[in-house]
């Protein structure tokens, strides 16, 4: 289905918006971040091994973006309204993303960030309404990601980031492709900044409640 058409299933213009980017790529400024230091488990760990503060404060952002996805992901599973190819996606890119989100707070530990509410508004279950919701996730999280890069300043957080960066742009590709879409459309990718991509996520009202406290885990689904 081509992104022309994206006005059919858009809320509120925010998906509108998101498809100036959708070639630039990006949810996630830097979820591989937590994957290499997963093993320090507590933020005040990775404090001590050098990592700075204003690299949690990008971890943060990051992790409320990863929770968007995961949620997204999650909830369209649980809903059990997908078919085929879209539904089997579904499941592995879930999983994935809750990957990342387990990754974040095991690295944050009691620094993390708590989770927001979230209502998806219907696009979870209904195949064209969830891979055109997907493909501008996938797209918008790695153009995020560029927009973080250059504030990193551990080398190790860095390097890290840019493993996950690859597997999302591998999700961008495939939410592309069952879209019908080109999975590159363009021979370069340009970066969002941080307000660029708040104000998209908070255009398209998913997010209905501010992230809580750090003990409060379970997203309140819609279905």
């Amino acid at each position: 289905m081509s992104l022309d058409r994206m006005d059919l299933m858009d809320v509120d213009g925010a998906l509108a918006e998101a498809h100036d980017g959708l070639t630039r790529a990006g949810f996630i400024v830097a979820a591989g971040t937590a994957v290499a230091g997963v093993a320090a488990a507590r933020a005040d760990d990775a404090v001590a091994a050098g990592i700075p503060a204003s690299d949690l404060d990008v971890l943060n952002y990051a992790l409320v973006l990863e929770y968007l996805q995961a949620a997204f992901y999650t909830e369209a599973e649980r809903a059990k309204a997908l078919t085929g190819r879209t539904a089997k996606a579904a499941k592995v890119v879930g999983a994935v993303e809750r990957a990342h989100v387990k990754a974040f707070l095991d690295l944050l530990g009691r620094h993390a960030v708590g989770r927001p509410h979230f209502d998806f508004r219907g696009v979870t279950e209904d195949n064209d309404a969830f891979l055109k919701t997907a493909v501008a996730f996938e797209d918008l999280a790695v153009a995020a990601y560029k927009g973080q890069a250059r504030r990193v300043r551990s080398r190790a957080v860095l390097t890290s980031a840019l493993g996950i960066h690859t597997v999302e742009a591998r999700h961008a590709a495939w939410m592309r492709y069952l879209n019908g879409n080109t999975p590159a459309a363009a021979a370069f990718d340009l970066p969002k900044n941080r307000r660029e991509i708040n104000g998209i996520v908070a255009s398209t009202k998913f997010i209905t409640a501010p992230p809580q406290s750090t003990s409060e885990r379970k997203p309140r689904y819609t279905g």
